[in-house]
């Protein structure tokens, strides 16, 4: 037994992916995607949480087929699990689960989802987990989403950045030019070690407005999943989260109504975003010239009353509780 096997328990025999059929001219077994989703870093707008929910809710039945040690990758003293403390005593510990769980989509499709807290240490071996993971169940893709905060309007489409560890992967343009060094992550990390082991991996990180990197965004989810349903071949029923998504718009825009200076902020961005958006097909950054965006002290301080109303904590003339709200960034 390896030492990866040790970190990760995986189900001996799983109904519906041991004996799914072989292709009609080959041996190769039917395609397999698995969608990643790690808490924590890349889940601004808690959008990538919301969308793995999404497809749990919609699966039905997900049975969890294989289970990462936890206590090897979690820093318990950094990111502490909730527990209740009841008059005199705690109950309903919130343990932290990493855990792959099998699915089926609309049509019955079955997919696999890896779900839980990014891990904070031994990030190596848990890519090796994985790969056990990948080779047992013979994943055929590997798709994994995030979302990251950036200087844009909610008012304008969900930019999404593509990765993959083959360009031939790749289902749309990357919006950037030349190599920018940033923070890396576990899934950043499975993404190029899986590359080395000979399986396919790719995904997808929304842009969201920095704003609103705190609250629950559901657009930013729909857009998450509508990639994967291209990437996956898969077809997720996106009603509920449509629904969820013109809620939170009509929220947004009710609280811009009545007060200005945020929607003054706002619009600053949408000049900022058409003048890329214009220049984008002569080589334009993502900062256009002639086109200053406001200091970041202007927006934090006009951002701090827009995200307390949207909370509800401006009193029973704010916009109201939103009832979903959650953290976007760990």
């Amino acid at each position: 037994m390896s030492p990866e096997s040790r970190l990760v328990h995986i189900v001996d025999h799983v109904r519906g992916l041991d004996d799914r059929p072989e292709e009609q001219a080959g041996d190769a077994p039917a395609e397999l995607v698995m969608v990643v989703v790690l808490d924590g870093f890349l889940d601004a707008g808690n959008a990538a949480a919301r969308a793995a929910r999404h497809l749990v809710e919609t699966s039905g039945e997900a049975p969890v087929v294989a289970t990462f040690d936890v206590d090897v990758f979690h820093d318990y003293r950094a990111r502490r699990p909730a527990i209740s403390f009841v008059r005199d005593h705690y109950e309903g510990y919130d343990a932290p689960r990493l855990v792959v769980r099998l699915l089926h989509d609309s049509a019955g499709t079955p997919y696999l989802l890896l779900q839980g807290p990014e891990p904070d240490n031994r990030w190596e071996a848990f890519c090796r987990a994985v790969q056990e993971v990948v080779e047992r169940f013979g994943v055929t893709r590997t798709i994994s989403v995030g979302s990251v905060p950036m200087a844009v309007p909610h008012t304008r489409p969900i930019a999404i950045t593509h990765h993959a560890n083959d360009a031939d992967l790749l289902v749309g343009e990357s919006p950037w030019r030349g190599e920018l060094r940033i923070p890396s992550s576990a899934q950043a990390l499975l993404e190029v070690r899986l590359g080395e082991w000979g399986h396919p991996a790719m995904g997808f990180v929304a842009h969201i407005p920095h704003y609103l990197a705190q609250l629950d965004y559901p657009r930013a989810s729909t857009a998450l999943l509508e990639q994967v349903e291209i990437a996956g071949r898969l077809m997720v029923d996106l009603t509920a989260l449509r629904t969820d998504t013109e809620a939170r718009d009509a929220e947004i825009a009710a609280y811009l109504v009545a007060n200005t200076e945020v929607a003054d902020v706002v619009t600053a961005l949408e000049q900022q975003y058409d003048a890329f958006a214009r220049s984008e097909e002569n080589g334009g950054n993502l900062l256009a010239d002639d086109e200053p965006l406001p200091t970041g002290d202007e927006i934090g301080q006009q951002f701090e009353r827009f995200l307390a109303g949207l909370d509800g904590s401006e009193g029973p003339d704010g916009p109201g509780e939103p009832g979903t709200d959650g953290p976007g960034q760990d």
